[in-house]
């Protein structure tokens, strides 16, 4: 395992600042502890450390990055890492200086996320529905209704907690990121699907936790329906309707619920709010998604278009 080589205190003092100021989830602390420990282990080979890192080492440590192919939101993830822990050191007065403060940030691609048509959610939706008898079906089916209907990152639904679904209101309360709450209105048939699955809920609530909290309740450790495993039965749903698993996920059934909302006509502002994004850019990506898909619809459809393809075969 990597083990952090600068002062281990700097590095709990400023995960918990993280956690405590910013609201960062464990899944974020975890991922800032080993980018930071990713960056002090190159760093050790030097004679440095993270915690002791100048400037130079700070281009050292990204011209590596370049050098072994990360991805460039890799390579801009990490540097955010170290310019937050580095900003925490400076205010703290533990360090003199921020050496990222003129270090730019790399050019990062944006692709189209990956998505499902409309008939292809439909379809996995029909598909749950056929086994939604048992209350393992009755969970399935409500996994997915309630992703494509509300958007949740996996790990909001996973957490979702019981009391979030029994409002009367037709909404769903959601506390995501930041531990920032949002409302998120349910259509009908994940309404239904929701009401279903809480008839049969009980089968997995462990027989020493009557006070489960969780909508997706497990006799697991985390005493609720791990992200991992909620990834495994999407995948298995996926081959049942005869779609590509590699095409389906939470994220992608979230992406699909953005898309097909703006292809829908609905403002990004609304969409923004649904999906818990804290900037609007990050939801316009879904602008993006949305023309592509009319654009290949008109380069497969319009005459004038496939006259085209046809001239240039030639």
């Amino acid at each position: 395992m990597r083990r952090w080589r600068g002062s281990a205190e700097s590095l709990e003092a400023f995960l918990d600042m993280m956690s405590a100021e910013r609201g960062a989830s464990s899944n974020t602390l975890e991922a800032y502890r080993r980018d930071l420990v990713a960056c002090d282990e190159f760093l050790s080979q030097s004679g440095s450390s993270a915690r002791r890192a100048t400037r130079a080492d700070i281009k050292r440590y990204l011209e590596h990055l370049v050098r072994i192919c990360a991805a460039s939101s890799s390579q801009a993830r990490r540097l955010s890492t170290l310019r937050q822990y580095f900003g925490f050191l400076y205010a703290e007065g533990l360090r003199k200086d921020d050496p990222t403060s003129a270090i730019d940030s790399p050019r990062r691609s944006q692709p189209l996320p990956r998505i499902l048509s409309q008939d292809d959610v439909e379809v996995l939706i029909a598909a749950a529905r056929t086994r939604s008898d048992g209350p393992d079906g009755a969970r399935l089916l409500c996994l997915v209704e309630l992703l494509y209907a509300s958007g949740l990152r996996v790990s909001e639904l996973v957490t979702l907690p019981l009391a979030a679904v029994r409002r009367r209101d037709g909404f769903l309360l959601v506390k995501g990121k930041g531990n920032k709450e949002r409302l998120v209105p349910l259509n009908s048939s994940a309404r239904n699907a929701v009401d279903a699955y809480l008839m049969t809920r009980s089968e997995f609530v462990p027989s020493n936790d009557g006070g489960n909290r969780f909508l997706f309740s497990s006799r697991g450790v985390e005493g609720h329906l791990t992200r991992r495993r909620c990834h495994q039965l999407l995948k298995e749903l996926a081959l049942e309707a005869n779609i590509d698993p590699a095409r389906l996920s939470p994220h992608v059934l979230r992406h699909a619920f953005a898309t097909h909302l703006v292809e829908g006509g609905a403002d990004l502002r609304s969409v923004q709010t649904m999906l818990g994004h804290a900037d609007i850019a990050t939801t316009q990506i879904y602008t993006h998604v949305a023309n592509e898909r009319l654009r290949q619809t008109v380069v497969a459809a319009h005459p004038l278009a496939r006259a085209g393809k046809r001239k240039s075969s030639r």
